[in-house]
């Protein structure tokens, strides 16, 4: 069952009103969310898109929102925080991917220049384009001609 929870905007109106009576922080794993008390009711802050309990992953972030709301008190329970662990991707792995694809880069870069220059060279020979394509369809026929060979 899902806790009543309010947003932002009901706990904007709370404040101005001056009924909000008391704010508790508690600590979670992962981060902190808010309990605000008004009158015999206590809620919990609503995130605005996914209205499941906020919760902020920094407390110095938490202090300011609540600050800009209008609470300047509230009371911490930290007995059940526990940080989450942020991950690093491998560096290592990263900085090797890094270094391949500059040599990569520069391998690619080595072989147009020669291209190029193999191009440009007076002594270059030329092969017509309808040359190379009845070379492949001869080189094709033949490859196909062992495949269906094998298959049989």
């Amino acid at each position: 069952m899902t806790a009543e929870t309010i947003d932002h905007s009901t706990l904007s109106r709370l404040v101005e009103a001056g009924a909000v009576d008391a704010a508790h922080v508690v600590g979670k794993t992962g981060g902190w969310s808010v309990v605000i008390r008004y009158g015999k009711a206590e809620r919990p802050l609503a995130a605005q898109r996914s209205r499941q309990v906020r919760l902020f992953k920094r407390m110095d972030t938490l202090v300011s929102y609540l600050k800009d709301v209008g609470i300047s008190q509230f009371d911490v329970d930290a007995a059940n925080y526990v940080p989450e662990i942020a991950t690093r991707p491998d560096r290592a792995a990263a900085l090797r991917r890094t270094h391949e694809a500059a040599e990569y880069d520069k391998w690619f870069r080595e072989q147009v220049e020669e291209a190029i220059r193999e191009a440009d060279d007076p002594n270059a020979v030329w092969i017509p384009h309808d040359t190379v394509k009845e070379e492949m369809a001869r080189e094709r026929a033949e490859l196909v001609a062992r495949l269906k060979g094998k298959t049989k």
